[in-house]
């Protein structure tokens, strides 16, 4: 299974399980995670949602770039973007505490899916970034620049997206995005105490801070659907997915 899903007494693990893929994301791995928090709102003795990456390698590397090939113009990103927004929205709107625990590569989407849980807990290995103006030439959603200016401030979001920077854990918790760092054999024993903490606090009072702050991140948010088809649709992404993984270096056209 490439999400397992496993429940722990008042607590529900979501893996996600492709550890040879760094954990890509495939279009039914979204579908899965999607229902996993379904299950975690349906049933009221879960006090927790944990969610990591199998292996040692990532949590989650971003979308599956295969994904991308049978995309042929710009409404294909419209379409893809706004699917991926509504899981993390869905994935936002959990009832219960959610706590991303990281270890290696949260990448691109897998950034985002650590960024609208509500705690994140990493390793001394973990690499966050969106890498997209050097390998891919895609864009996010709007929805998913918002989650970067509203955790790392404009300044750090735009030299991560122009520059293609990679923060280390360190810089993630010096920005607050990381909330626990831990060498990466402590990982599990951090996690563990935050999730304990969680599990001992009023359920209602937790809910009405994660509604509030969504709230407040969401509101008025604008579209972006215009520079997403023009992204999406343009030769410099179709060329960059056809020459992902041959090594060749692109040559952007801003076409």
């Amino acid at each position: 299974m490439s999400v397992v899903v496993e429940q722990d007494g008042p607590v529900l693990t979501i893996i996600f399980n492709r550890p040879d893929k760094h954990n890509a994301m495939t279009f039914d791995m979204y579908s899965r995670l999607a229902e996993a928090c379904e299950r975690a709102d349906n049933d009221d003795t879960i006090r927790a949602l944990v969610l990591r990456g199998a292996g040692r390698q990532a949590f989650v590397s971003g979308t599956d770039i295969t994904q991308f090939r049978e995309f042929e113009t710009g409404e294909d990103g419209i379409d893809y973007e706004r699917r991926i927004a509504e899981v993390l929205d869905r994935l936002e709107d959990v009832t219960v505490p959610t706590i991303a625990v990281i270890h290696g590569y949260c990448v691109g989407a897998g950034l985002a899916i650590a960024a609208v849980c509500d705690l994140r807990v990493a390793g001394t290995s973990a690499r966050f970034g969106v890498p997209i103006a050097r390998t891919l030439g895609n864009c996010l959603s709007m929805n998913s620049y918002s989650l970067l200016v509203h955790h790392l401030g404009p300044a750090r979001a735009m030299d991560m997206l122009l520059r293609a920077k990679m923060l280390t854990g360190g810089d993630a918790k010096a920005a607050g995005f990381v909330h626990e760092l831990c060498g990466d054999d402590d990982l599990d024993r951090t996690a563990n105490a935050v999730v304990g903490t969680v599990l001992r606090h009023a359920p209602l009072s937790m809910w009405a801070a994660k509604q509030a702050i969504a709230r407040l991140r969401r509101a008025a948010l604008p579209n972006g659907d215009d520079f997403v088809s023009k992204v999406f649709g343009s030769e410099d992404f179709h060329n960059a997915v056809a020459a992902f993984g041959t090594k060749r270096q692109m040559n952007w056209s801003g076409r």
